[in-house]
């Protein structure tokens, strides 16, 4: 299967000198709440149901999130957000995303990112987004059935604009951009930074998934 023979490339992707030292680094230099966890620590493909309308693009795994847990937006802040989202509105089986093994199973969307390492900082270089963006077209080639793109926050529009070979516009919660069948819906990524600070309200975060069950029911 396509899928995953791409899915065991990217895991041992090692293009990128800096990523791959610093999810090796912290993946053994773990923080003390994690300190009896063995880290994934290595770069993570993207996971849902193959045959999805939906597809959300991410920015990168977290460092103690997607990095340690073996799969994206799983044992974070950003994890949680994202799994009662999708629960609430019928893309899962459970609203929790808590660890690489605990049953969630996607329907109608598939999970990817513009960078499979957790850079640090959260900010990847243009270099590291380039040598990623390969991995991206691949998937979207697998998943014939998208009609949606979800893009969480301004690099994954960035990097999903270029996908689809359209130019971007300003990047801004809520929007909608038609190209061909592809729609790109865009969101902030809901991270602590905005999500604590109010930039992202629940309510703002919960409007774009409805949105994106209309448009792909």
């Amino acid at each position: 299967m396509k899928l995953i023979s791409l899915n065991k490339k990217i895991q041992n992707c090692t293009i990128c000198p800096r990523l791959s030292l610093y999810i090796r680094e912290i993946a053994k230099n773990k923080v003390k709440r994690f300190q009896d966890q063995s880290y994934w620590g290595k770069p993570l493909s993207g996971f849902g149901d193959i045959n999805a309308k939906l597809l959300i693009v991410g920015l990168a795994p977290a460092a103690h999130g997607g990095n340690r847990t073996g799969r994206m937006f799983t044992g974070d802040s950003s994890g949680d957000w994202l799994a009662k989202a999708l629960y609430k509105n019928g893309f899962s089986s459970k609203p929790t995303s808590e660890a690489k093994n605990d049953g969630l199973v996607l329907n109608n969307v598939y999970i990817t990112a513009a960078i499979r390492c957790a850079p640090p900082q959260n900010k990847p270089t243009r270099e590291e987004i380039q040598n990623c963006f390969d991995y991206l077209q691949q998937e979207f080639k697998i998943l014939k059935n998208v009609t949606v793109i979800l893009c969480l926050g301004k690099i994954a529009y960035d990097t999903t604009c270029k996908l689809v070979q359209i130019k971007p516009e300003k990047f801004g919660h809520n929007k909608l951009f038609e190209h061909d069948r592809i729609k790109i819906l865009t969101s902030y990524h809901p991270s602590k930074q905005n999500t604590q600070t109010g930039r992202l309200t629940w309510t703002q975060w919960f409007e774009v998934f409805q949105k994106a069950k209309y448009m792909t029911s």
